[in-house]
């Protein structure tokens, strides 16, 4: 066995309301587009065909509660405020029960995107990375077990920046419902305990500066918070 020449940094893990235990984050799957009105304050229309999706690091995921530096490389650094679900058991070519009982937990989480980067990238056809799957790019709350919690459509999410309400809409507004994104991107990957799943956000999104205190919730779930302190 070679040995290895540099140790790599262990990957986050979110703490799990009532246990002990935390969940330790392997892959990031982000669902585009899934509110209508979002998409429309982007230019776009809703692709009612099928979902799409984008990645995001591990590596790259932070705790509620950090004070992060503005990002580099950018000047229209917004916020996005998600329901991410967190995959509990192995599941592969998921029927809507089978995707609903693959579910471990749910929680609030940041989707935080370099928008002048990603609109850039996105305008030359190349792949939208450096706008999405930046340091500290994804936050996430302590989760709440399927069990003790599940999306109803008039359940709230919301986001304010300073105190100041940015997001604010429903999650019956989700144009893909939770269910159906499991299936359908269990037809891809092989889903397993670890996969997180950001569904997308609704209207509202804007940029946020340095020294701005960002908190977002979805009623019956812990908020997520984050702070951006000056680049460096």
């Amino acid at each position: 066995m070679p040995d290895i020449l540099f140790s790599l940094s262990d990957p986050i893990a979110i703490p799990v309301q009532g246990r002990d235990a935390v969940y330790p984050v392997g892959r990031i799957f982000c669902v585009g587009r899934n509110y209508a009105a979002h998409a429309a304050e982007m230019g776009h229309e809703v692709d009612r065909e099928a979902p799409f999706y984008f990645t995001k690091s591990a590596a790259n995921a932070v705790l509620t509660g950090a004070t992060v530096p503005y990002p580099p490389g950018t000047k229209n650094f917004h916020h996005e405020m998600e329901l991410a679900v967190a995959i509990g058991k192995p599941v592969f070519q998921a029927t809507s029960a089978q995707a609903w009982d693959a579910v471990f937990a749910y929680g609030c989480a940041l989707d935080m995107t370099r928008r002048d980067l990603q609109i850039r990238e996105r305008n030359q056809q190349r792949p939208w990375d450096l706008g999405k799957d930046l340091e500290a790019g994804a936050v996430f709350a302590p989760l709440t077990l399927a069990a003790d919690w599940s999306p109803k459509d008039g359940t709230r999410i919301f986001l304010t920046v300073n105190g100041e309400t940015r997001q604010d809409a429903t999650l019956g507004e989700l144009i893909w419902k939770i269910d159906e994104i499991i299936s359908h991107l269990s037809c891809f990957y092989h889903l397993r305990p670890g996969d997180l799943i950001l569904t997308g956000t609704p209207a509202g999104v804007g940029p946020v500066q340095a020294g701005d205190q960002i908190s977002g919730g979805i009623d019956g779930l812990d908020p997520v918070q984050l702070t951006l302190s000056d680049a460096v």
